[in-house]
């Protein structure tokens, strides 16, 4: 194994001059490809403890047997597919619909499970070889980058799933009471929002659902418009979506670990959904009735439910969709716009989300934003003060929700505009500053200046 890792890392360097190497990007790269290699089989170690597979062996037997998210992994073929031509992109696709229906009449003659998509990953996996053994330098590095953010989006879904396992497992012990009482602040919205939800039936349910769900598709649907020109200029834009996407995924599970939630329709509501987790819930309130204000404390529940709620990364998420779309024409910022509303919706229609966990993924979301923007720029000042700030407001929201629930939902008419304040604040303060970073558009001329010109 050894000899056969030493050989591939030799195919890849070779495309690259000593020069090369010593320049800091690509120092960049490769130190932030070796630290994911190692929080990937963290992770798998951390599973194996636990009993079950991690993130590795659940991605090596998709290879195979049944994916979990067909949709998924021909998202993540075509966000490989942009470093190739039009001609390799339907020779791709046409290959990847042919590997799926033979695995299609395979598992239909076995009575297996059935689902499409290993045909996308193996096609991925064959630019990767492609790539080690019919590509030199800049073709090759550009082709395994293609590759590498394919096969990211797959690895964040997996790597997302062993945290959700990990923090069930390490965190006896949720903080729901604590967001309950914060949220009498803004009016108890998830309330309000799963009676809602219930009202407008299974149309309604169903299609809100159906956003929740495929929330990655509609990212590489930006991702794609933004990396539209880089099979044309043999480069990847300096800054696009699927950076903020990986990077709010590698941070906000660490904030689980912190603030343990696992959500209303859970902590008080799960007798009344049917969702599991009865005995373990304070009461069935959700969503008809508001929990009473009364003395938060910390309340055990099942090793099962994720404590996945604070902040939002579904609303993080969003945010950085609708963010993205803002550079491209009327429908994409349209679809933008509703993909950010409609996930708000599911969100607290659904039970998954207090009030108050949404306006932390806002504020993290343009925090991450800024950053990642400001690194570009070579850390600019500006970027770094609206960065300090966003982190602030970030940090403030967190102590506020576990220290002053009781004070929140007592002032409800002091605490709740001072909450959105705050992150209002944040939204003005990103859009003053990144406003400036953008190009501006040459003023079009008079008619009186354009008879000139004529």
């Amino acid at each position: 194994m050894i000899s056969i890792a030493s050989r591939v890392f030799s195919r890849i360097s070779s495309g690259i001059s000593s020069v090369e190497w010593r320049r800091p990007r690509v120092l960049l790269w490769a130190t932030m490809s070796v630290t994911a290699l190692g929080f990937f089989v963290a992770l798998e170690i951390a599973s194996r403890h636990y009993g079950l597979p991690g993130p590795l062996t659940n991605q090596a037997r998709e290879v195979v047997f049944a994916p979990k998210s067909g949709p998924l992994l021909y998202a993540s073929m075509a966000l490989t597919m942009v470093v190739l031509t039009w001609r390799q992109r339907l020779i791709a696709a046409a290959v990847a619909v042919g590997i799926d229906l033979v695995f299609f009449l395979v598992r239909w003659a076995a009575g297996a499970d059935m689902m499409f998509g290993n045909g996308a990953l193996w096609v991925i996996l064959g630019c990767a070889v492609i790539a080690l053994t019919r590509r030199t330098g800049r073709e090759r590095t550009l082709l395994l980058k293609g590759v590498g953010l394919g096969l990211l989006l797959v690895a964040g879904r997996k790597t997302g799933d062993t945290w959700l396992l990990i923090t069930s497992k390490t965190q006896p012990l949720v903080l729901d009471q604590y967001l309950a009482s914060a949220d009498h602040a803004l009016g108890n919205p998830s309330w309000l929002m799963g009676r809602l939800v219930r009202a407008t039936g299974p149309v309604g349910t169903h299609l809100l659902d159906w956003i929740y769900i495929q929330l990655a598709v509609a990212a590489v649907a930006v991702a794609l418009y933004q990396l539209r020109h880089v099979v044309a200029e043999r480069r990847f834009p300096r800054h696009h979506l699927v950076r903020t996407f990986l990077v709010i995924g590698l941070l906000g599970p660490g904030i689980y670990m912190i603030f343990p939630v696992v959500g209303p329709v859970f902590a008080y509501g799960a007798g009344a959904m049917g969702t599991g987790g009865e005995h373990w819930a304070v009461a069935s309130l959700w969503p008809h009735t508001a929990p009473p204000i009364g003395v938060p404390q910390a309340m055990p529940y099942d090793a099962i439910t994720p404590r996945n709620c604070m902040p939002s990364l579904h609303t993080a998420w969003a945010t950085a969709i609708f963010l993205h779309s803002r550079g491209g024409p009327r429908a994409l910022r349209y679809a933008g716009t509703f993909w950010l509303v409609a996930t708000l919706c599911a969100t607290l229609g659904f039970g998954y989300h207090y009030g108050v966990d949404l306006i932390a993924g806002v504020v993290f979301t343009l925090t991450i934003e800024a950053a990642l923007r400001t690194y570009d720029r070579g850390w600019d000042r500006s970027g770094l003060q609206l960065v300090a700030y966003g982190s602030t407001v970030f940090v403030a929201l967190l102590v506020s929700y576990r220290w002053l629930p009781e004070e929140m939902a007592r002032y409800p008419w002091l605490a709740g505009p001072m909450l959105l304040t705050a992150m209002g604040s944040v939204i003005y303060g990103y859009a003053r500053t990144v406003g400036r970073w953008e190009p501006k558009a040459a003023p079009l001329p008079s008619p009186e200046r354009r008879l000139e010109l004529v």
